[in-house]
């Protein structure tokens, strides 16, 4: 009778997004909703289980968890895509690894979601009408602005897209980034330095890898204009954090729009929550209910496949490079 275990689900809606009655009634599915960050507190609530259900990158699998569960054969990860994953030692151990489908709307959605907020001041001025006030400050128009793009992949051409519709001038750097590229989105392939000084609104669309982790730091900040804001709806590594904090706090920079963060769930202590020039989200860019629908889904039937010996969708350790 397989063990199966499904973490962070947040919302309580794991078991209703799918049929996992499809599993047979020899499949025991224990759900967890909290998060559980300790490693070692982490290890034993999951030593029991043969199958481990994991949402994104909620919980990350190192090699020091993966070798604390002995009885753990099949890891299903939501997405096509988790760098938190230990492959390597996944392999040795003879852990199948598979993923999910997905959806590409959600993330870009969320991304116009913020830089709307933050130009026109909508938490600050929706939290004034609660109070009893009228406007208070002055937005920004979107129209004539420019957009700077750091990644301009699947995601980063769904947000030039809207960029495009809101008439904004587009910019555009990644490290493989051509100039051809960019002018098929409708955009100008610009120099790193370039892209943070020119751009009045920066929306980072990239991988997390070596190469992007601290990407955006101190120097790139202190390019960016003093009017300019910063949205990263993709990792929160991308962005040296502490160099984050301090430029708001500076007001080096206007504001930023966060989804991601360094650690997740972001500390309740955390100096980011006590800013007024951010509109901080709970990395919620695809938790939307059609993508939770197709994550468990696919979740319940690569499972269901494992147990029957059918293929599964195996995960790539080329697309985590």
């Amino acid at each position: 009778m397989p063990k199966i275990a499904v973490l962070d689900d947040y919302q309580h809606i794991a078991l209703t997004m799918a049929d996992w009655t499809a599993l047979g009634s020899s499949a025991e599915v224990t759900v967890f909703n909290d998060h559980e960050a300790d490693e070692s507190a982490l290890a034993r609530r999951l030593a029991d289980f043969d199958v481990i259900c994991v949402m994104r990158e909620r919980t990350p699998m190192p090699r020091t968890l993966l070798e604390r569960l002995p009885n753990l054969r099949l890891l299903v990860t939501t997405g096509a895509r988790n760098a938190s994953i230990d492959m390597e030692a996944a392999t040795e151990k003879g852990i199948t690894v598979c993923h999910t489908r997905g959806k590409m709307h959600p993330t870009p959605e969320l991304t116009w979601g913020l830089i709307l907020a933050l130009a026109r001041h909508i938490p600050f001025e929706h939290g004034q009408m609660q109070k009893g006030n009228g406007q208070t400050t002055v937005g920004r128009t979107l129209n004539g602005s420019t957009l700077g793009l750091l990644g301009l992949g699947r995601l980063g051409s769904q947000v030039a897209d809207y960029g495009k519709a809101f008439g904004m001038n587009l910019i555009a750097w990644s490290q493989n980034l051509t100039e051809e590229r960019a002018a098929e989105q409708g955009a100008k392939r610009v120099e790193k330095d370039e892209l943070f000084s020119q751009a009045d609104f920066i929306s980072i669309h990239l991988v997390l890898s070596e190469r992007t982790r601290a990407l955006v730091g101190k120097h790139e900040l202190g390019l960016m204009k003093p009017t300019a804001y910063l949205v990263n709806t993709s990792r929160g590594p991308i962005v040296d954090e502490d160099a984050l904090v301090a430029a708001l706090q500076e007001k080096v920079i206007a504001g930023a729009g966060l989804d991601t963060y360094g650690t997740e769930p972001l500390p309740a202590d955390h100096p980011l929550r006590s800013l007024d020039n951010v509109v901080l989200t709970p990395h919620l860019g695809y938790v939307t209910e059609d993508t939770m629908e197709v994550f468990y889904k696919d979740t319940v039937e690569n499972i269901k496949a494992w147990m029957d010996g059918r293929p599964v969708r195996v995960l790539n350790p080329e697309t985590l490079k």
